[in-house]
């Protein structure tokens, strides 16, 4: 594992932008024309032609993460906005109370018992589709981990319910602020836009991931030495699993009236961006709202609403910086004149007779990027600025490339470079290897279903 460690997504990101600084002395400036179509800057591909280039120094190096602040600024805002809400929302634990509520029914209804890996399943996938769980979802270990075995599968099943439910759920997202916002955002598209196939993606990407949940859990319950974790699960099979729902006590009339106003804000959200064309600052605006009036349905004294609401925010400030960072190598690379050269450069790679083919190839690269930058929003700022006019040039939809974007994420639950695939496993006691050996199949699944998926809007010119 120690040899597999990756630097810090920070020490990463500054070292990219030393590179670009770099190579800002050794690559020929470039320049594509563009031309307006249906409102949006389109790059015309036969009208490269070499420039004079503006090598950047160590002065602009250095200067570069400000003035990617500054211009990513309404992007960061609108991420700690949102992040402060969603604290709001969890800090009066109707989320929490949910997921506890629907666990104790397990133990009264053989239908629930038959539903629960479905159910809890879904639940993540939607958390992360509509507002970007994932980080959230490590605590959850500590209570399905135990369920799981209670109910006679294995560690396995109860890491997957929330972990794979919830990274499946960020990568076929459909109203995600921090991957597929941003990510329209900066590639010039309407934010939230192209919901209808996005939702196709996600009920199939999760149905899948439900059936393979069930199969296994199904396998496990027939023949527990089958699991890849029997002998540690032996060990937890002494313990009362079931403590948690049993001691569960219901609930509430207003953990009810603050989830309704939860779905109530989503739907909101649909029915602006679809009538009514709202960008970010509307969209921050209505999560701020609904911070508010959460915190007062949920009875937040005001020193309770303003702790959670700067603490949802101060968590995701790395999230931001590491936005300021990557715009930064769009400041430094656009300021030296080399940016039409990369795509220049980068369009062989991905360039093919099938516009399905080049959109799969972006697919491909982004999986690898996602190796390295685990940061929805900050692998969306960092390579949409490239992808989105490199998308132009070989005939696929930006709409599309976004789409290839996402479904670089698949890849997360199984990559050791990822904070959370390490936490996760840490929490649960599973070995990286162990996991990964589960995980094969499954991810060859989900390569298989990424490639299938990019078909459809490639050939409707989505």
């Amino acid at each position: 594992m120690k040899r597999l460690q990756l630097p810090n997504t920070f020490v990463l990101l500054f070292a990219i932008l030393a590179l670009i600084a770099l190579a800002t002395w050794l690559v020929p400036g470039g320049k594509y024309d563009t031309h307006l179509v249906n409102g949006k800057q389109l790059v015309d591909p036969a009208t490269f032609r070499y420039i004079a280039s503006a090598p950047q120094g160590l002065v602009a190096l250095m200067t570069a993460p400000i003035k990617g602040f500054v211009e990513a600024a309404q992007i960061i805002g609108f991420v700690l906005i949102v992040g402060g809400a969603f604290a709001v929302l969890q800090k009066t634990e109707a989320v929490d109370s949910l997921i506890k509520r629907i666990a104790q029914a397990h133990t009264h209804s053989a239908f629930v018992r038959a539903a629960l890996i479905p159910v809890f399943v879904t639940m993540f996938s939607l958390g992360g589709a509509t507002f970007g769980m994932n980080e959230e979802a490590i605590p959850f270990i500590l209570i399905f981990v135990p369920l799981a075995i209670a109910l006679g599968y294995d560690s396995i099943v109860g890491v997957s319910i929330p972990f794979v439910g919830s990274q499946v759920g960020f990568a076929a997202a459909f109203l995600n602020p921090f991957n597929v916002g941003i990510a329209q955002g900066i590639a010039g598209v309407p934010v939230f836009s192209g919901m209808g196939y996005r939702l196709i993606v996600w009920f199939v990407a999760t149905g899948i991931t439900i059936a393979f949940l069930m199969w296994y859990a199904a396998r496990i319950k027939r023949d527990p030495t089958r699991s890849p974790t029997y002998a540690l699960d032996q060990l937890r099979r002494g313990e009362r699993a079931a403590e948690l729902p049993d001691s569960f006590a219901g609930m509430t009339a207003r953990h009810n009236a603050v989830l309704w106003i939860f779905v109530a804000t989503l739907g909101g959200m649909v029915f602006g961006v679809i009538r009514y064309g709202w960008f970010i600052d509307e969209l921050a605006a209505l999560f701020l709202s609904m911070a508010i009036v959460v915190g007062l349905v949920g009875r937040l004294g005001a020193d309770d609403f303003v702790a959670a609401f700067m603490q949802g925010a101060r968590d995701l400030v790395p999230t931001a910086l590491v936005i300021a960072l990557a715009r930064g190598t769009l400041v430094l690379a656009r300021d030296a004149h080399v940016i039409d050269t990369m795509l220049h450069a980068l369009m062989p790679l991905v360039q093919s007779s099938s516009p399905v083919f080049s959109a799969q190839k972006m697919f491909l690269i982004q999986s690898v990027i996602n190796f390295f930058i685990h940061s929805g929003s900050g692998q969306a700022a960092l390579t949409m600025p490239i992808m989105a006019p490199l998308a132009d040039l070989v005939g696929v939809t930006r709409q599309t490339a976004i789409l290839a974007f996402q479904f670089g994420e698949l890849t997360t639950p199984m990559i050791p470079t990822s904070g959370i695939t390490v936490g996760v496993l840490a929490l649960a006691r599973i070995p990286w290897i162990t996991w990964v050996k589960w995980m094969v199949p499954l991810q060859l699944i989900y390569l298989a279903l990424a490639l299938a998926l990019l078909v459809p809007p490639c050939l409707m010119n989505w």
